[in-house]
């Protein structure tokens, strides 16, 4: 087994992935969400207060410039709502607008529909190795 092409392997995985999400939102009408925007919103569904943009970037680990943008798509289309701190005008809080919390039902139905695929005929021993080993080559790409 040639293990060298194993870059353009998680590139195909994550397009085809993109594909089930991105059709499952047009199923539902949901615009001016792209399947990048789930972790961002998986993190604020969890909030029940407003959280810094800081704490976003932190918990989705992606590059602060990348979360940003996000956020900024997802406030332009009504999802979350940005404020800044009262007390430092370095911190800018965010939090999910209604429009956003209704879309919960239809967010988790989406990923179960896709972890149902992505895992179809592989045993929970399998799926929690293969989560370990995608950790370990991302810790190794971090160092």
């Amino acid at each position: 087994m040639d293990t060298r092409g194993i870059v353009g392997q998680m590139a195909r995985i994550r397009e085809l992935a993109n594909l089930v999400i991105e059709s499952q939102l047009r199923d539902r009408s949901i615009k001016g969400i792209v399947p990048a925007h789930g972790t961002v919103l998986n993190f604020l569904f969890q909030q029940t207060k407003p959280v810094p943009i800081k704490a976003v970037v932190e918990n989705v680990r992606r590059v602060k410039s990348t979360v940003t943008v996000m956020i900024n798509t997802l406030e332009r289309h009504g999802y979350v709502r940005k404020m800044p701190s009262k007390t430092d005008n370095r911190v800018t809080y965010v939090e999910l607008t209604q429009k956003a919390r209704r879309l919960r039902r239809d967010f988790d139905e989406i990923s179960m529909i896709l972890l149902k695929s992505l895992y179809r005929n592989m045993s929970k021993d399998d799926r929690e190795r293969l989560v370990r080993q995608l950790e370990q080559i991302e810790r190794n790409l971090r160092t």
